[in-house]
């Protein structure tokens, strides 16, 4: 009788020691951060709010960002220009902030508008930029129009953005966009993603061969490019992304382009998601239009 409880006993710690091992790794992939920063925009869902904060130790330089609550509440009371101090909760995959509150004090904010774009670059074949030469993750000179003949995705991102449904959701659509299409039988290869950074300042080569390892990236199949700042927001403009560049601080919308071979706008792609699926499909998509031209060219 008593090896029996002994074992039941024992049986009933185990699972006590597991389900507090489940709350705890569970617990450990939540990370706190405090914050504080003046708000420069709230969206007009009430649910977003543009913050230009100062660094969060540990976890992000000083930057503008925009950052989403769980409740329209947190930003209720709040007015752009507020100076705010506030939580930053991040999970493996989620982030948000809460417990906002203002300090009482106000700060002028920048009034300079996001630049519109006013056409594509993927759609303008003879644009200078598509012969302009950026520097990929090991220092080489890399042209749009070099990648012709090829489908192409093409995303912004800069490496000090640690917000896990931001710029590291758009790296990890490309590699398991990459993942994808290499695994698939008789998969074509003429296609390429191409990673651009915003931060050039920051975003050297060096940094970026750094930050390309951590997404197991193909350096056949997908590139990392930096250049001149002025460059880098030209063709940032032309690809149908605005920024708002604000004393070397960083905010911006979110904008995937798949191109076909022949540089035309196949699919844009405005959010951050995951579209890895959506990516790849495009991406066939485009490589099928791109063999009908090509074939109509021949006849």
């Amino acid at each position: 009788m008593f090896a029996r409880s002994d074992t039941v006993w024992r049986h009933g710690l185990l699972w006590v020691l597991a389900g507090f091992c489940l709350v705890s790794c569970h617990k450990s992939d939540t990370r706190t951060f405090p914050v504080r920063g003046v708000v420069q925009e709230i969206k007009t869902d009430r649910m977003t709010a543009v913050i230009k904060h100062e660094t969060i130790p540990g976890y992000m330089d000083a930057m503008t960002m925009a950052f989403d609550a769980k409740t329209t509440n947190e930003f209720a009371n709040v007015r752009p220009g507020d100076e705010v101090e506030f939580r930053l909760v991040v999970t493996g995959d989620d982030s948000w902030i809460e417990k906002v509150n203002k300090t009482g004090r106000t700060m002028p904010i920048s009034t300079a508008s996001a630049a519109a774009a006013t056409t594509n670059v993927a759609s303008a074949s003879r644009h200078p930029l598509m012969d302009y030469a950026f520097t990929n993750q090991f220092g080489r000179p890399v042209t749009l129009s070099g990648f012709r003949g090829q489908a192409m995705a093409i995303t912004f991102f800069f490496t000090r953005c640690p917000i896990p449904e931001y710029c590291p959701r758009l790296s990890k659509n490309f590699e398991e966009a990459c993942a994808e299409l290499q695994a698939m039988p008789n998969a074509p290869t003429n296609w390429h993603l191409l990673s651009v950074t915003i931060d050039p300042e920051f975003d050297t080569p060096a940094a970026l061969r750094a930050y390309a390892k951590r997404y197991r990236h193909d350096p056949k199949h997908w590139s990392f490019v930096t250049g001149p700042k002025d460059k880098i927001m030209e063709l940032a403009r032309e690809s149908g992304m605005s920024m708002k560049p604000d004393e070397g601080l960083l905010t911006h919308n979110f904008r995937t382009l798949i191109i076909d071979p022949a540089g035309k706008l196949q699919m844009s792609f405005p959010i951050s998601g995951d579209i890895s699926d959506g990516i790849v499909s495009e991406l066939l998509k485009a490589l099928k239009a791109g063999e009908a031209e090509r074939k109509a060219g021949e006849l």
